[in-house]
């Protein structure tokens, strides 16, 4: 792929397959190759150009930045910065929920690596736990930008909306226009997924999830004191009332946040993250990566449509919600 040997698969997304390349000289990325039909649409391509674009201007400590891509090639592709790490979905599966004082260091970071991806121009659109990658020295937040160019693409002008219920914002699910305060929402999502096991609209189907985003008041009630107010007002209905990511990391970071807390601990220093997580993110970034080319790229599949429809509230109230069975809730890709 360019200059780039394929060497493994890793992951796919709404985009396209996500593959372990390495450079001439050894160094790994992750390639992430578009798929035929997004290539094929003119809008899709006249978009992912600029927002390639965007995204390399990103450089912040907290972020996988975007190091080679090429737009016009036959397939389209990007490259950026290899994480070999565990995604933030994974390590709460695994190891249940963080304790106050690492989720006010995760969300830091977050919030530091958003400052670094809206100084660029970009709004991520979709950040959730498995766009969070955790490595020794730090969270690294992964796929910003691209989606936009996905978004605005002959595919998505039927309804589909690129993100993942229960994270995203009610601007996000209703039309309205997305900035950087539909990343604040998200961001809350996560933090209280961190810090429950749960996201803050529960489980069901995404039709649900939606409604909940858009009508109804987030469940916080699980939270530990010291990140409800902070999570709360990042949840908040209308984005002028989200704070900014500056208000948000001096929250986090200052003896007046983490009054109840014990001392949040520095990225940048061991014992961030929780003892299990951290081993387990350990092992992982000491395990060898294949070094053997794999097959080339086979066509990805389509991704699974995320239609919001979100009912019209009543004048005055908001509609019952649907009566489906709660079930976990199934990310859907992006």
């Amino acid at each position: 792929m360019g200059r780039y040997r394929i060497v493994a698969r890793i992951g796919a997304g709404g985009m396209g397959q996500v593959y372990l390349g390495r450079s001439p000289g050894g160094r790994p990325v992750a390639l992430k190759v578009v798929r035929p039909e997004l290539a094929r649409d003119v809008d899709f391509r006249r978009r992912f150009v600029r927002e390639v674009a965007a995204a390399r201007r990103v450089n912040g400590a907290f972020t996988a930045g975007v190091v080679d891509a090429d737009p016009d090639g036959s397939p389209a592709w990007l490259a950026t910065v290899y994480v070999s790490g565990v995604s933030l979905g994974e390590a709460v599966a695994r190891h249940g929920p963080w304790p106050a004082e690492h989720v006010l260091a995760l969300g830091a970071g977050l919030a530091e690596a958003l400052e670094a991806i809206h100084a660029a121009g970009v709004v991520h659109r979709d950040l959730k736990p498995s766009n969070v990658l955790l490595a020794p020295d730090g969270p690294r937040v992964i796929d910003f930008g691209i989606s936009t160019a996905s978004e605005a693409s002959a595919l998505t002008h039927t309804g589909m909306t690129i993100g993942t219920p229960g994270f995203m914002s009610p601007e996000q699910l209703t039309g309205r226009p997305i900035g950087p305060p539909s990343d604040v929402f998200a961001l809350g999502a996560v933090l209280a997924y961190t810090a429950v096991g749960v996201g803050p609209f529960g489980t069901g189907t995404p039709h649900a999830l939606h409604f909940r985003a858009v009508y109804e008041e987030p469940d916080l009630d699980a939270l530990p004191p010291e990140l409800r107010r902070t999570v709360a007002d990042c949840l908040a209905k209308e984005p002028d009332r989200r704070p900014t990511l500056a208000d948000l990391l001096h929250r986090m970071t200052t003896a007046g946040e983490r009054a109840a807390a014990e001392a949040t601990p520095l990225l940048t220093e061991p014992g961030w993250m929780p003892d299990e997580v951290d081993r387990m993110v350990r092992a992982k970034a000491s395990t060898p990566l294949p070094r053997n080319p794999a097959p080339p790229p086979a066509r990805a599949e389509a991704p699974t449509p995320t239609t919001p429809d979100i009912p019209a509230a009543p004048h005055g109230a908001a509609p019952e919600p649907p009566r489906t069975p709660a079930a976990p809730a199934t990310p859907i890709a992006t």
